[in-house]
């Protein structure tokens, strides 16, 4: 026997796949406490994930050991590692468990008592979602619809979302990410500002300024590389936690944003917001995740709605500032 043997079975005992399920299935509280072991790769953190103390996980795991009679999980200095047969009987939990999850959620958003749970960066959940929340909603069509303005990403195994729309390269995107629309990012300053200050007389002038900035100065420093200004000195401004807050720092006359139709179009047709020089820069773009093996239709059907209308939105932007620059 190897290490990880636990017992040995009597030999009388034999695979037989005609036996009735509830001689041959473990019972299920063990499996998914295992699970939840071997997925997290601690007892502490598997007890968090189901909601039972770590106690409870270490017993069903010592039980489900003794019941299949080969040892599981090896503890080590960082948590539990599974062992050969522990990555065995994991791969088939785990699929197991992945298709039981699939179909009760696609049964209940059929039923209707389901909702659909979508993060969201906050600018683009504040300003451009929102306003077409009874388009999502009808999208959908069953089941409510849950959105958080939020920029981090969920953790899709425990149920914390369903879609999750982020902000980012699009050369380093997350795993199973589906790119959306990278928009032109350009500087806008408020009407008050602008007749205070006047209109700067170059791109370069505006590391002078009074640069509003999210969470760091990395999206600026971005959009000045590539309009092909050296950066000789540290960018100044307040840094500020998402685009939102930019957004009504600019508005209150605070400095010089950086931000994309998307988020001020209609500021800028009631001029409330003026854009600075012509610019055509995109320093990132939004991207779509779903949960792995995702199969609810409404994920379908949000993803082809948000394609689709981000597009149209870019395009008629284009044609709208094409037009205004030739007047």
């Amino acid at each position: 026997m190897t290490s990880t043997t636990l017992r040995k079975k009597p030999s009388g005992i034999r695979y037989d796949p005609d036996r009735p399920l509830a001689g041959r299935l473990p019972p299920l509280t063990m499996l998914r406490a295992f699970e939840a072991a071997g997925r997290t790769g601690s007892m502490r953190k598997a007890a968090n994930d189901i909601g039972i103390s770590h106690t409870v996980v270490s017993r069903h795991v010592r039980s489900l050991e003794a019941w299949i009679g080969w040892k599981l999980l090896a503890a080590g200095p960082r948590g539990v590692a599974l062992t050969p047969e522990g990555e065995s009987l994991y791969g088939a939990t785990s699929v197991a468990f992945q298709s039981i999850a699939n179909i009760s959620a696609q049964l209940r958003a059929k039923a209707g008592v389901d909702e659909l749970q979508i993060w969201c960066f906050p600018g683009l959940a504040t300003r451009w979602l929102i306003p077409r929340f009874d388009e999502v909603r009808a999208v959908v069509s069953s089941g409510e619809v849950l959105l958080r303005a939020i920029d981090q990403m969920p953790d899709f195994s425990r149920g914390e979302a369903d879609i999750m729309i982020g902000f980012g390269d699009f050369k380093r995107l997350p795993d199973r990410a589906i790119p959306l629309l990278e928009p032109r990012m350009f500087p806008v300053v408020s009407a008050a500002w602008l007749a205070r200050n006047g209109v700067p007389s170059s791109i370069e002038d505006l590391t002078r300024l009074p640069l509003i900035h999210e969470e760091s100065y990395a999206q600026w420093t971005s959009w000045f590389m590539q309009a092909g200004v050296k950066l000789d000195r540290p960018l100044k401004g307040p840094r500020l936690w998402d685009a939102n807050l930019g957004f009504d720092a600019a508005l209150a006359g605070q400095g010089v944003a950086l931000t994309s139709n998307l988020m001020v179009a209609d500021e800028i047709s009631q001029r409330q917001l003026v854009e600075l020089f012509e610019t055509d820069i995109r320093v990132g773009g939004y991207y779509l995740v779903t949960a792995p093996n995702a199969a609810d239709e409404r994920i379908d059907r949000f993803r082809a709605w948000i394609t689709r209308v981000l597009s149209e939105f870019e395009e008629r932007s284009r044609i709208h500032t094409e037009m205004a620059r030739e007047n």
